[in-house]
């Protein structure tokens, strides 16, 4: 990602939402056979959003400084955004106002009581990631559960990485595919939120450089909200896991999700659960400490 071009984000992301758009899907006539863009044109957008085509033009490109809460709320309504396009929008226009260039700090611990939270949950892996996907707190179950993660010796680690990097996470995710879609999504929309955290521009880099697939899901300006589902994991240990999670902003600690797999009692992944538990037990978890800091 290098340096962040904020106009440049701004343009290829409505640009991008627009041509998705056709005029059969926003409620508008098509005249002719013969558009020339896919998609909205923006006289059209700019239309629908209430607004003067001057204004829209300059919002694509990449304009959004002073743009009003009701009228971000227009084009947002226009685009048919979703409720996280709509949050990329908003932030984006917020790190374009006065004053936003302070990089807000991303967590790279919790505090003891959220590790005594976490341990308390003993029937469910449960853990910690912060806003770059770094894994920064676990109970031994999770642990147990994401011990291909934890193999790479860099710390902290890092989810979307092992998505991205690792040739196991193809056998790890049953759903590949849809994770590294779904990872990416979430990352660019962290950077809309914080879009001077050196990290985070530092590991889309890195990303960017090793992985085609990466960069071109990173080119589609696809952002995702990431609350609650199933995900399917092929365990070395314990064979495949149907798990359902869930996962919840913690208020007393900012930039902090916590993560919780679970299954329904008496499924065959609760009783592989149990068995992941009873090898977990035996298991030296010392080297797998997702909190301690790489020093090299």
């Amino acid at each position: 990602m290098g340096k962040t071009d904020h106009r440049a984000e701004v343009r290829e992301f409505l640009s991008s939402r627009r041509a998705r758009i056709t005029p059969e899907k926003a409620g508008l006539p098509a005249y002719g056979g013969n558009r020339r863009v896919k998609g909205l044109r923006r006289e059209e957008v700019a239309m629908l959003a209430g607004i003067s085509v001057d204004y829209y033009v300059r919002m694509e490109r990449g304009s959004l400084a002073g743009a009003s809460e009701s009228v971000l709320d227009n084009v947002a309504r226009a685009l048919q955004l979703d409720e996280a396009e709509r949050e990329h929008l908003f932030a984006l226009a917020r790190a374009a106002g006065p004053g936003r260039r302070r990089r807000t700090s991303v967590p790279t611990s919790v505090r003891a009581t959220v590790q005594q939270v976490l341990d308390a949950i003993s029937d469910a892996p449960a853990w910690v990631r912060n806003d770059r996907h770094d894994v920064v707190a676990m109970n031994d179950l999770a642990r147990a559960l994401y011990a291909p993660v934890l193999a790479d010796p860099r710390r902290p680690a890092n989810t979307t990485r092992f998505v991205y990097l690792d040739p196991a996470a193809r056998d790890f995710f049953v759903d590949w595919d849809k994770v590294a879609n779904d990872a990416a999504a979430m990352l660019r929309l962290q950077a809309g939120r914080n879009p001077h955290d050196r990290a985070l521009i530092e590991l889309v880099g890195e990303l960017s450089t090793q992985s085609e697939l990466f960069r071109e899901r990173w080119a589609s300006h696809d952002v995702q909200l990431h609350r609650s589902g199933r995900k399917r994991l092929r365990h070395p240990v314990v064979g495949q896991l149907d798990l359902d999670y869930e996962s919840m902003e913690l208020p007393s600690e900012p930039g902090l999700t916590l993560n919780i797999y679970t299954a329904p009692a008496d499924s065959p992944t609760a009783d592989a659960l149990k068995l992941l538990a009873s090898w977990a037990a035996t298991q030296d978890h010392a080297d797998l400490d997702p909190a301690e800091t790489d020093k090299s």
